[in-house]
This record gives structure tokens, sequence and C-alpha cells, in this order.
């Protein structure tokens, strides 16, 4: 983290216990960037949004005018990605289409906007029933925190992991003189009243009263497991100099704090930022040096206390774990006998419950059943394993 954004993450706590909010969580840090490889990917990635498995990464094509689709790879590693082609049941065969902005809940609710049938209809955000690559059952998203007025959008969406929490962006863009770019944009939070209807909670305004800053387009949310913090990308207007940032907050029913800037790049325009469920890798999109726009990773560390150190790419392969499903003792074999390794294990909601530990064996017997995450760490390499308390 850059010294500025140091000061900003310091600026931001302090304006917090001012303020009175009773907000006193610390900010996590990322180390160095990294770039994400697309095996087979010959055109741009946007928006991606990382599947609450791991093994699954939702892209869009280019979106600045023309057709933009809906694309998945499947995970190699955490840098690398196989490139499997286009999402299946949701492709727009008309001109000038765009799907985009994926995400995805534990029960396979997949979400997306599309501007078919718009302004038509002005419900733009869809949802379908997501397997091996493709949605079925697909329709649109209703309730109250759509705004049917010509030129308002629902340009960013996301669904919580609990499928029953949707983070939303509300957009206006100018019709008249369009320029691709909104002249509002703000989030908001909506809840699950069936599976196609989502209505505003009724404090959206005081939740994110200090995020939807009025000089700012505020857009692209993410929301962590435990819902407590919330990432997104603001954009100074009058500007073309974009921001990822964290809000958080210090329980799922409270306001978020003010947010600090996580990430800027002017030039490259950094946007839409995604997490691993166990919090630890965050994705988003940026130009290359060869302005495509690219996935690139930052890898967890610092003061959330979850990873100390910078871990880098690629699976720690001689390990493995068993039994699984596991009742009392979750045993750790390595090929090599004199390995050195950090064994953590983490909720699905990514709060860490035993660990770090070198020993070959984990005792369970204390915690609820449920699925787990086993992250073994190896010198600067690791792999996680997901499994089944019973």
């Amino acid at each position: 983290m850059s010294h500025s954004n140091i000061k900003s993450l310091v600026t931001a706590v302090l304006v917090a216990a001012a303020i009175g909010t009773g907000f006193s969580q610390p900010y996590p840090d990322f180390g160095p960037e990294k770039p994400v490889i697309i095996i087979g990917l010959t055109f741009d990635a946007m928006e991606p949004f990382i599947s609450p498995d791991g093994n699954t990464l939702f892209f869009n094509s280019l979106n600045s005018g023309g057709n933009t689709n809906l694309y998945h790879a499947t995970r190699v590693n955490d840098t690398v990605f196989t490139y499997d082609g286009l999402v299946g049941g949701i492709y727009d065969p008309s001109p000038d289409h765009l799907d985009a902005v994926a995400s995805l809940d534990s029960a396979g609710n997949f979400f997306w906007v599309s501007l078919r049938g718009y302004p038509a209809v002005f419900e733009n955000l869809h949802r379908g029933r997501y397997s091996t690559g493709a949605v079925t059952d697909t329709t649109r998203v209703y309730g109250d925190f759509n705004i049917d007025t010509l030129g308002w959008l629902i340009m960013d969406g996301t669904i919580n992991y609990q499928g029953d929490r949707l983070y939303y962006n509300n957009a206006y863009f100018n019709l008249a003189e369009p320029t691709g770019i909104p002249e509002q944009a703000r989030l908001g939070a909506a809840q699950r009243i069936d599976d196609s209807t989502f209505n505003k909670l009724p404090d959206t305004e005081e939740i994110f009263a200090a995020v939807n800053d009025a000089g700012y387009l505020v857009y692209a949310p993410q929301i962590t497991g435990d819902g407590l913090e919330l990432y997104f990308t603001r954009l100074l207007k009058n500007t073309i100099n974009t921001e990822i940032c964290l809000a958080l907050r210090a329980a799922a029913d409270q306001a978020f704090g003010p947010p600090v800037v996580l990430h800027s790049n002017p030039g490259y325009v950094p946007e839409a930022p995604t997490l691993t469920l166990d919090k630890q890798v965050l994705y988003y999109h940026q130009k290359d040096s060869a302005g495509i726009f690219r996935i690139f990773l930052r890898y967890r560390s610092g003061a959330a206390g979850v990873v100390a150190d910078e871990p880098s790419p690629g699976p720690a392969d001689n390990f493995r774990i068993y039994p699984n499903p596991a009742r009392n003792l979750i045993h750790i074999a390595s090929t090599n006998q004199f390995a050195k390794y950090r064994a953590e294990l983490y909720t699905i909601l990514g709060q860490r419950c035993l660990g770090p530990t070198g020993l070959p064996q984990l005792d369970l017997s204390g915690l609820p059943g449920g699925i787990y995450f086993l992250r073994i760490r190896e010198g600067g390499r690791y792999r996680s394993f997901k499994f089944v308390k019973e």
C-alpha cells in the first residue's frame, strides 16, 4: 500500500471514531499486483466474478458499446485459468447487445445485467439457475430497487453468498447526450422477497451514506460472505480516474464506514473488484501496457491478520488431506516427510477458527458441522482445500 493510501486508511478510521459510529475494525491491506492468465483468451476481459467455490472465473468482453457477452474460465491456480467460452443459455444474438456483470450465490442463482428489451421493459437485471457452464430458468429481477424512468439502469448488481441480499447500482445515463458514462451512480441494497423479486431495505440510504459521495460515480459493488466488507469502484466526476475502494462495518445490520482507496492507477481504469470466499484473493480488471483490459489480482495481507505474509501463486501440490468428509480429526499428508508448513482452518465466511499450526492433524471436535477451508502454506506456496465437517 502506498504512503497516500496508508494516510487515507488512518484518516478514515479517525473520522469513523469521531462521528461516533462505534466502528473500529482494522482495514486489510493487499500485496503487489499480479497479472492473471486466461489460457486461450484472445480479447479483453472485464468485470470479473469469482464463484463461491473458487473454481470458475466469470467475466465479460469489452464493455464500451457494441456487443458485450459473458464468458467463463476454469481455475488452474489463482493466477491461471483456462478459457471455456460463452456462458450458455443467456447469449443475446441481437445487434449492439450487452450481457455483463455476473454474480452467483451459494445455491446456484446466477445474476447479470442485460439491455435486452430496454426500454420497453425497465427491469434490466436478470437471474437464472447456473450449472456446469450454462444458465436455465431465466427471468428478470423485479422490485422497487428498479427506477422506472427512461435513462435509469441497474448498471451493476451482485448477490450475496446467502442469496438473500442484492447489492445494486442505480445509474442515470443522459440518452439525449450519450457519452457512455452515467451522470449519476449510487449503491443500494435490497432484500429477497422471492426468487425474482427484491425490495429495497428500508434503511438503504443510511447504510450507504458514507459510501455514496455526490462527488463520485459509485458502482461495481461486491460484498464478502460475512457481509462486513464492501468492495466497489468509484470515479471522480468529470475525470477518467477510477479507484477501487473498501468500506467496512462491524455488523451486517449496520451502516458502512468511510471508504479507503485500495488501488488507483490513473490512465489504466482499474474497476470491478471481486473476492474469493475466504477473502484472501482480490481480483479486478484494468488496462495493460498495450491498452487491453485484463484481469489482475492481489493477495490479502496485513491489518486483518488473515494472511501475514504474501504467498506466490501456484498450489503446493505435494499435500493432501483426509478424510473428507471428516468427523473429529483431519489429517495432513505430504510426499515430503521433511516438509515445513503452516495450516490454518477457515469457516466458509472467511473467519479463521484453527491454526496456524505445523501439526499433521487438526482436532475438529469442537467445531460445528459445515463446510470449511484448510489453507496450507509451504514457504511461499500454498493450497486451499475445501472439506465437510460432519
